[in-house]
């Protein structure tokens, strides 16, 4: 065996999802496995250099970690001709222009969403890219859950028959932050700062539906915030000027309509933090972060309404389990070793910052169906 380092520049480790599933539950659990075996005796270990704004925060990650390589200077990471990818996990503000000049240091870039603050900054970085020759690839971390990989295996094999529609719930109670910690950072909620969560999920609802369903060719949606006020992590109250909820209806491709609602202000009464529904002339099913169930049409009960007496069966239990049938690795850590295997190994890889590109568009019509009142088509983006 051969073993090839390469060298990863990641920017915004300091924060929660960049830590803790692109750094420790991704890059350093492939070390841990000892590398990633490309097939053909060669395998790949990754070198992180951690790059960030804090320096005092990077020297406390790469000591805890053992890691060698941390910078405070972007420029200078981008100007190594040893570094060969750059990661990003900054705050949504700051991501485009850090993107722009690694494709012009003719780094691969592997990227969180959005890729930018609208469409027209996410096609740039695209048609960058592509001019560049570079590889890249867009976090869809959402479509290697379990949950959703059980889902994608029942629709490849017809279980669904016509698919009629989607219904999502995502969210929680995000803490305001006043006599608890808020779970998320303040920035989140602040419109300036590039927060909201139109921006934030409905990229994800994108690809989700996308790559499961069908295309989404038109968008109605309501954003709101619920919660006007918030304290930030030193405890000074702030106003909240993006959007804590949005309440979307998705017109797909086929036929399908999908509804998805999210939302930092509800409590949760579901099974898991994120499930969705499908619905189909031959089947349904109900599938969250990491179980999915089933209801086929020969097994399918015959309720009948009548609200003067209590049920007396529970409808959950006229559900079956689908099984694991393998085992299901973490989602973040999956698309890396896809993403390192078609920068490394020209294996296939369709989750690039043209499909991010989608993301931000459906999230800018979004905002502004909300705005207007009305439903907007969605047009479809060529490559």
């Amino acid at each position: 065996m051969t073993r090839k380092t390469v060298r990863i520049a990641m920017n915004g480790v300091t924060g929660r999802m960049g830590y803790r599933q692109h750094l420790v539950r991704s890059i350093l659990a492939i070390r841990e496995q000892g590398g990633l075996d490309l097939g053909d005796g060669t395998v790949l270990w990754p070198e992180p250099i951690l790059v960030g704004r804090r320096e005092h925060a990077l020297r406390a990650l790469a000591e805890q970690h053992g890691l060698e390589h941390i910078s405070t200077d972007v420029d200078a990471v981008l100007a190594d001709p040893t570094v060969d990818i750059y990661f990003d996990a900054q705050v949504t503000s700051a991501r485009e222009e850090a993107i722009r000049k690694a494709i012009a240091a003719g780094k691969h870039i592997y990227t969180e969403k959005p890729t930018a603050t609208g469409l027209d900054g996410a096609l740039e970085l695209a048609q960058l890219a592509a001019a560049a020759g570079i590889k890249h690839g867009v976090v869809q971390d959402k479509l290697f859950l379990p949950g959703l990989l059980k889902l994608k295996r029942l629709i490849d094999g017809g279980f669904f028959g016509r698919i009629l529609s989607v219904r999502g719930e995502f969210g929680y109670w995000v803490f305001e932050g006043d006599w608890q910690p808020a779970q998320r950072p303040s920035w989140n909620y602040r419109a300036e700062d590039g927060g909201g969560i139109v921006v934030d999920m409905f990229p994800h609802w994108e690809y989700v539906l996308h790559e499961l369903f069908g295309r989404v060719k038109s968008v109605q949606a309501i954003a709101t915030t619920h919660v006007p006020q918030r304290w930030d992590e030193n405890g000074k109250p702030y106003d909240a000027t993006a959007d804590d909820a949005a309440y979307g209806i998705f017109e797909l491709e086929g036929g399908a309509i999908a509804q998805i609602n999210s939302s930092w202000a509800v409590r949760v009464n579901r099974d898991e933090l994120v499930e969705f529904q499908v619905d189909g002339t031959e089947g349904s099913a109900v599938a969250g972060l990491r179980n999915c169930r089933v209801q086929h049409r020969s097994l399918t009960p015959k309720p009948v309404w009548n609200p003067d007496i209590p049920a007396t069966y529970s409808f959950r239990d006229q559900w079956q389990e689908v099984p694991d049938n393998e085992e299901f690795d973490n989602g973040f850590k999956a698309q890396w070793e896809l993403f390192l295997k078609h920068v490394y190994a020209d294996a296939p890889y369709h989750w690039d910052l043209l499909a991010g590109a989608r993301g931000v568009q459906l999230a800018e019509l979004g905002l502004k169906s909300s705005a207007e009142g009305r439903r907007l088509d969605v047009p479809e983006i060529a490559p």
